[in-house]
């Protein structure tokens, strides 16, 4: 993003600073487990729903109530969390999750109807901890009007940038070695390890909010947020069409195996971009790079379209990369000076539920339009998304707060 060069204080020890916030680093590391244990949650149910049934479409099914049932069940936990504390919720949902998930392992082997396996999915999507909500708002809590909150926000990109790397290479390595159960088995292991050694972090908490309090606070329909998760959607979007186009893209060039390092190429970007934007503190007005960061996904969208070999797509999907990191680093910097701290919590995970319907909504309609044209069409789509999630920047940039 060349726009905002020259216009930085460059501080070397920014993330050193905010580790050494009073147990920062403590709830920083405490929930790793469970940002890859949550990264390894959907493809682990792909493995197991798969392995027993031999049914991608069984398995879909029951990954695709997961994922709808976390998108909207998610804002609903995250209320209960401001409310009581994530403390007292968070082993709470714990637990929930864990026995959903070993219930749904149970019926899975037992050769139980789809349906049954279903509303089981829903059950484990709909009690998911949202560990970055939570996390986020702890940094929120301790960094609260200091120029290092942007930096936090930076790191917490990074960490689950990175799970998102290692859990799905993770959760395939398990259950193609072990067997299919093992990787739920696993991934659910990782996220009660990391839940609860974040839950007994009592003092970065913050502190649950009285009836009167919370009622007050809950004002989370204005222009700004509502703009943010449309943003945010539209970044889904942009996600779930690339995943369609870039598989798409590999196959007919008969090179299906690169599918996945090609798709890995953006995320790949993305960790270096936001490692080196987070250790920089930038004059510009938030609000404005906000709309430079969606203007460059956009632009960076157009060679794609014109790529005609895997080198040149190689290419192509380092760019969009540059952008992605800053978005979600700046989205929570915005969510958090636009939200009353009392709803946090539920509007971070109002983001991420956004952006996981964005990614459903566009592998949906991406597929569609691929099997119908080309992968470039599908790219087309994820330059109109960008471009939708564009103009929803404009608007929260010129709207009040």
């Amino acid at each position: 993003m060349p726009a905002l060069t020259g216009r930085i204080d460059a501080p070397t020890n920014t993330y050193a600073e905010v580790l050494r916030t009073p147990g920062a680093w403590k709830f920083y590391l405490a929930a790793a487990p469970a940002r890859i244990g949550i990264a390894m949650t959907g493809l682990g149910i792909v493995w197991l729903v798969h392995g027993s049934t031999g049914s991608y479409a069984a398995a879909g099914s029951v990954t695709g109530g997961f994922a709808v049932a976390e998108a909207v069940a998610g804002p609903q936990v995250a209320r209960l969390i401001d409310r009581f504390g994530q403390t007292r919720m968070l082993p709470v949902t714990l637990l929930a999750h864990a026995a959903a998930v070993a219930l749904l392992i149970s019926l899975t082997v037992t050769g139980a109807p789809l349906a049954a396996l279903v509303a089981t999915g829903v059950l484990a999507g709909g009690s998911l901890p949202q560990i970055g909500a939570q996390t986020a708002a702890r940094w929120s809590q301790a960094l609260r009007d200091t120029p290092l909150l942007s930096a936090a926000f930076a790191l917490e990109a990074l960490s689950v940038g990175i799970a998102f790397m290692v859990g799905p290479g993770l959760v395939g390595i398990v259950s193609s070695a072990s067997s299919p159960v093992a990787g739920s088995v696993l991934a659910t292991s990782l996220l009660l390890a990391g839940g609860f050694l974040l839950a007994v972090q009592r003092g970065t908490a913050p502190p649950p909010r009285s009836p009167g309090q919370h009622q007050s606070s809950k004002r989370l329909l204005h222009k700004r947020f509502v703009g943010l998760v449309g943003t945010n959607i539209g970044v889904g979007l942009f996600f779930g069409s690339m995943q369609v186009s870039v598989t798409a893209f590999a196959v007919s060039r008969g090179t299906p195996g690169l599918a996945g390092p090609l798709y890995s190429i953006t995320s790949l970007v993305s960790l270096f971009a936001g490692l080196v934007y987070g250790a920089r503190r930038w004059r510009t007005a938030p609000e404005t790079q906000f709309v430079i960061a969606f203007v460059w996904l956009t632009v960076s969208c157009v060679p794609l379209i014109a790529a005609h070999s895997p080198l040149a797509a190689a290419v192509a999907l380092a760019l969009p990369g540059l952008a992605i990191a800053p978005f979600q680093t700046l989205s929570a910097v915005l969510t958090e000076s636009s939200v009353d701290s009392a709803v946090l919590t539920q509007a971070f995970t109002w983001l991420n539920s956004g952006g996981a319907a964005g990614i459903a909504l566009g592998s949906a309609f991406a597929g569609w339009i691929v099997d119908g044209h080309s992968a470039q069409y599908g790219f087309a789509v994820a330059l109109g998304a960008a471009l939708t999630a564009t103009m929803m920047a404009v608007a929260v940039k010129f709207s009040d707060t």
